[in-house]
């Protein structure tokens, strides 16, 4: 078998397995627990959020554990919007998750928000100007995706945020797909927040962070016993959160190595696919892109079908979110770039790891010239 799902997730490290192994036997305090048994759980806890904050160059302060991505999001969005008395309006792009779209969309609902959705170009680049057009005197918060899931479009995120700070506007950003592959260090990226989900780097799922500047007013959407500074209340989740830190410990420490010579192979079979197979069509931009991410879409051929041939010859991959599987809807990020939806139904994703060789992706492409002359003999 091969793997080709990673932005889905990612199989858990043993490192970070043996690591977390202690915290659910041995060492199974309650780190808000002062006595004997909870103490070893606070120091664990303490020295992960170190560990986090020194990844991120941030003060551990300023870092939140969730349970992940998508409640990292939920917080910095509803968060920072509820308890920022500025005013009621955010600025966001059509190709968020949707985890943001939603925050954003519930703020509106509920709460009067006025909520900007700027379109992207045919890369699904967010223009600049449009952007700086959009924030405003009364503008909260702007969210922009660092790195999207689909796709593999990394943002000019630093651009975007001194467009944000030059209107006094909070700047958050979804970082959950760069995690691993791109510098995660907020001060050089000028954000405020920034959401990570730890089962995409090789920790295991329901372990999250979101750092948060100490200067930024958060209103907690979880309350109770006040952990997290009385952001994030519920008993923290501490084998997940040292296997976070050391999951990202790991990544980083080889980062820019694996993320060139993973980009090398992607790139490779990138240009296979498109010499070789006439009517592809790659999604999303050469540069600047996740150098994991090889997306396409094939016209005229039912992704869903092609997914099942190319699983039958043990190549494992997916139409795009993993959040949306199953639904009939076309990808609302590729709509947004302007590919039809008829098309866009047709969207295969191909998201390597670190172990990715070039051969391994010669035998995929492949692999997939065969199951689309299968697939298309059917007439599916």
């Amino acid at each position: 078998m091969i793997y080709l799902d990673n932005a889905a997730t990612t199989p858990v490290r043993r490192e970070v397995v043996e690591a977390m192994w202690p915290y659910f036997t041995s060492e199974f305090g309650n780190p808000s627990s002062h006595h004997e048994i909870g103490e070893p759980a606070a120091l664990a806890l303490t020295q992960a959020r170190e560990n986090i904050a020194e990844w991120l160059g941030c003060r551990a302060s300023e870092v939140i554990f969730t349970s992940g991505g998508t409640e990292a999001d939920n917080l910095a969005i509803k968060g920072i919007a509820l308890a920022t008395p500025r005013g009621k309006h955010i600025v966001t792009t059509a190709i968020e998750h949707q985890a943001v779209l939603e925050s954003c969309d519930y703020l509106k609902r509920q709460h009067g928000f006025e909520v900007t959705v700027l379109g992207v170009d045919g890369e699904g680049l967010v223009d600049l100007d449009a952007l700086a057009a959009a924030v405003r005197a009364d503008t909260t918060l702007v969210s922009v995706m660092y790195a999207n899931n689909e796709v593999g479009t990394v943002q000019p995120i630093a651009e975007i945020a001194a467009i944000a700070k030059k209107q006094g506007a909070a700047m958050h950003t979804d970082a959950v797909q760069a995690a691993g592959w791109l510098d995660l260090d907020v001060s050089k990226l000028g954000v405020d927040a920034l959401s990570i989900s730890g089962h995409k780097l090789g920790a295991p799922k329901g372990i999250g962070v979101l750092f948060v500047r100490g200067r930024v007013p958060l209103e907690p959407l979880m309350h109770g016993g006040g952990q997290e500074r009385g952001n994030r209340s519920g008993t923290e989740n501490v084998a997940g959160a040292v296997g976070l830190a050391l999951a990202a410990r790991l990544s980083e420490a080889t980062r820019e190595e694996d993320a060139a010579r993973v980009a090398e192979i992607r790139d490779g079979f990138i240009e296979e696919v498109l010499r070789t197979v006439d009517d592809a069509i790659l999604t999303g931009p050469r540069q600047p892109r996740l150098p994991n991410n090889a997306s396409f879409c094939f016209p005229g051929t039912s992704g869903e079908s092609l997914l099942l041939e190319l699983a039958g010859q043990g190549i494992i991959c997916s139409s795009g979110s993993a959040c949306a599987a199953g639904s009939d809807e076309p990808s609302h990020v590729l709509v947004a770039m302007g590919i039809k939806p008829e098309v866009a139904q047709t969207a295969v994703r191909f998201s390597l790891d670190g172990t990715a060789t070039a051969h391994q992706m010669r035998v995929v492409a492949s692999a997939l010239r065969a199951a689309l002359v299968s697939v298309r003999k059917l007439g599916a």
